[in-house]
């Protein structure tokens, strides 16, 4: 069974990281499991490892580890490059980021604790989930 290919937002990681109570952290160990494959650009990167180093985003979380965090994703990713711009899809330029990284990376799901930004992305094919919808799409480990 091919896994499925998700965009997580930068949202989910972070209410993964705060808690290990949860879908999202739930979600974050499932990374590098054979049932879904995350796809990702280098803005995504980017965006990630922004947010996650912001003082106090994380409790004790440096920005070293933001960069630990964010490489450990990119180790069990799959790389995109976004060559056509969808932009302006959505209201906010950062959640176009994140529908063109699915677009770009074929991915079926765009996994986010904010389904109104993404208001629209289900015309173009991708499905908006939370982790906890998301799970229930995976084969039990």
């Amino acid at each position: 069974m091919n896994p499925l290919r998700v965009v997580i937002d930068t949202n989910v990681l972070v209410a993964g990281l705060r808690s290990r109570r949860g879908a999202s952290f739930a979600l974050l160990q499932r990374l590098g499991g054979a049932d879904l494959l995350p796809v990702l650009s280098p803005a995504l990167c980017l965006e990630y490892e922004d947010v996650l180093a912001r003082p106090g985003m994380i409790d004790g979380f440096t920005a070293v580890d933001a960069g630990d965090f964010v490489d450990y994703i990119v180790s069990v990713s799959e790389e995109c490059r976004v060559y056509f711009l969808w932009r302006p899809w959505l209201p906010d330029p950062k959640d176009d980021l994140v529908l063109e990284v699915a677009l770009a990376g074929g991915a079926s799901h765009i996994v986010t604790h904010n389904f109104r930004d993404f208001v629209g992305a289900e015309r173009l094919g991708i499905a908006v989930v939370s982790p906890n919808q998301f799970l229930k799409l995976l084969p039990i480990p």
